[in-house]
């Protein structure tokens, strides 16, 4: 959580309580590399910033204190600028991928509105925090049209279907709707996303649940909507090029997302330009100075700065990534 080094201009920042949620390939990792207290068992998921009903986090300090985030969206627009939209558009993951996850696709805003009872697509993007030496990643498929990915699927031609390549720390990774993908096992992740939980398993490795029983597969959904025409990734390496501590990772219809590296002795100091930005402290320990207040963070901590908090003054030694919805 975000430590005070005084009192603290609350009413600009959302300080949330994660929601943790146990995976079949979930572990431990989020106790032992971010400290959080997680619930027994395999976990394999931290909803960081989320307003969706599967996990809509408390604001735990402040003038909100108790309130659920989505119910701020509703009831306090003016916090967020007025920002359009009938949800709190994002949801910021950690994902400690013990095991490897199904591979999956997610649909656009139009199939899911139609076919999932009005929720939002699934756009997504994926910084990696740390992986195992040998770890690999599945992005992107082969097949050239629906009917040749139905039959790859049913004949279990996995390895000439599946564009999978390796991983390394620091890699990232744009996952459109219509992308076949898996995060595979040895890796943390930081996951933006649209708010959806839309997933259409397309194959889960034969795994069963602690019950027995085998996950659904989703696979006539997953044909409806992958993408045919994307050319797989090679690599993860990161392109975007940085300049005062900042790299802009992406842009795309839904959300930016920027990298943000601060050093003892080069401080970075954000001017707002977002109705709300999202952060995530991922690495490290430092600072934010908002309004002559001073607040320490440390990885691991989120929050949601407001509209209206103006500069933020990041200083210390440590790594943030932040999200925002351009209008």
């Amino acid at each position: 959580m975000l430590h005070a080094k005084g009192e603290f201009v609350v009413d600009k920042l959302l300080v949330l309580e994660p929601v943790f949620v146990e995976k079949i390939w979930g572990g431990r990792k989020l106790e032992r590399e971010f400290g959080y207290r997680i619930p027994d068992g395999p976990i394999g998921e931290c909803w960081a910033i989320s307003a969706h009903p599967h996990g809509d986090c408390l604001v735990c300090e402040g003038p909100y204190a108790g309130c659920r985030l989505s119910e701020l969206w509703d009831t306090h627009r003016e916090l967020f600028g007025g920002a359009p939209g009938d949800r709190f558009p994002l949801l910021i993951k950690i994902l400690d991928a013990s095991d490897s996850l199904s591979v999956q696709v997610h649909p656009d805003d139009a199939y899911a509105a139609e076919h999932e009872d009005g929720s939002l697509g699934k756009r997504e993007c994926w910084y990696v925090l740390d992986a195992d030496e040998d770890a690999h990643i599945i992005v992107g498929q082969h097949a050239r049209d629906r009917a040749e990915f139905l039959q790859m699927v049913h004949d279990g031609r996995w390895s000439d279907l599946l564009n999978e390549i390796p991983v390394h720390a620091g890699d990232f990774f744009a996952v459109e709707p219509g992308t076949v993908h898996a995060i595979l096992a040895g890796m943390l992740i930081l996951e933006t996303q649209q708010s959806s939980d839309v997933t259409y398993r397309v194959y889960d490795f034969d795994r069963v649940d602690a019950d027995g029983a085998v996950r659904d597969l989703h696979v006539e959904q997953s044909a409806d909507v992958v993408d045919y025409a994307a050319a797989p990734p090679v690599s993860g390496e990161l392109t975007a090029s940085e300049a005062g501590g900042l790299a802009h990772l992406l842009h795309n219809a839904s959300f930016d997302v920027l990298r943000v590296r601060v050093h003892e002795d080069a401080p970075v100091a954000l001017v707002q330009h977002w109705d709300y930005l999202c952060v995530s402290v991922v690495a490290g320990a430092g600072s934010l100075e908002l309004d002559g207040e001073e607040r320490a963070l440390a990885q691991g901590d989120h929050f949601i700065a407001l509209a209206g908090c103006g500069t933020l003054a990041f200083s210390g030694e440590m790594e943030l990534i932040c999200s925002y919805v351009e209008r």
